[in-house]
């Protein structure tokens, strides 16, 4: 599912429940709608959670494999190329020329993560700038 910006009003909205088993489906590949459902602890009915699964698999977000009478489920895309199409478009959506926004409300939701995690993002972002240099030359 590589789309560019430009094809980001494209991207499928996804609800609570869908986000949820692509999560679960992250964490764990090739799972069943029972296996989901009792993931998800009876929250919400196993004809909800077929449906839900046929919705994700019709927006090719899933991918499904015959198994015996069922299918079993797995995502198409990557949750850091999902999550990085979904910033796209709500940046696109917004439609801001300025950057400084985004980067400003990012850094305010930093301040929240541990060191940890800020240490990982400099580390990402050293990365992105090495990955730059090689390019251009």
């Amino acid at each position: 599912m590589s789309k560019s910006r430009a094809d980001s009003n494209t991207l499928p909205k996804l609800g609570e429940l869908e986000l949820q088993l692509l999560n679960a489906l992250w964490e764990q590949p090739h799972q069943s709608v029972k296996d989901l459902h009792a993931r998800l602890d009876g929250r919400s009915g196993l004809n909800t959670v077929q449906s839900a699964l046929e919705r994700l698999y019709r927006k090719s977000l899933l991918q499904r494999q015959k198994q015996g009478h069922a299918y079993t489920y797995s995502t198409r895309v990557a949750r850091s190329e999902l999550t990085s199409s979904l910033i796209g478009a709500v940046i696109d959506r917004l439609q801001l020329g300025n950057l400084e926004p985004v980067l400003s409300s990012f850094v305010d939701f930093a301040e929240g993560v541990d060191d940890t995690t800020l240490n990982r993002l400099e580390k990402l972002i050293q990365e992105r700038k090495q990955q730059r240099l090689q390019n251009d030359d």
